[in-house]
């Protein structure tokens, strides 16, 4: 099962996004989605098997130049995220149809997605999903 996340889920998306991005405490995740979750921009999608969370996506509308589109608001995937052992089941492609139906629902005509040059899982899965690469990018920033 697939639902749209609510408020109360923000513990359970957190839980998961913190094993994807190892980067952030479960504390941060949480304060960013709990304002996240304020905005009609953004929205969250939970994917359940026997009533426990093993996957979730995240997605946005973006209205500032989004590479290789022609229209605004573009619906914008920004994280999705399936636990091992789930995995190779179709449930990523299903959440990022929620995403793409949510984005449509919103008057998007186009979606998007990024990933770090090096994270080879997320490209193939992008392919998979038929999204074509639009660029690629090397960013940089200095202390000045």
């Amino acid at each position: 099962m697939i639902k749209r996340a609510e408020e109360k889920d923000i513990a359970a998306i957190a839980n998961l996004a913190a094993m994807m991005w190892s980067n952030h405490s479960i504390e941060e995740l949480n304060n960013e989605f709990s304002d996240l979750f304020m905005k009609e921009e953004a929205q969250f999608f939970l994917k359940y098997e026997n009533d426990i969370p093993v996957g979730f996506a995240q997605c946005q509308l973006r209205h500032d130049y989004v590479e290789g589109t022609e229209t605004s608001p573009v619906g914008y995937l920004e994280g999705i995220f399936v636990k091992e052992g789930f995995r190779h089941k179709g449930y990523a492609g299903a959440l990022l149809a929620e995403c793409e139906n949510w984005a449509k629902s919103k008057g998007c005509k186009e979606f998007a997605s990024d990933c770090e040059l090096d994270n080879d899982d997320s490209l193939q899965f992008h392919r998979a999903m038929n999204f074509t690469e639009a660029d690629r990018i090397i960013c940089f920033t200095k202390k000045i």
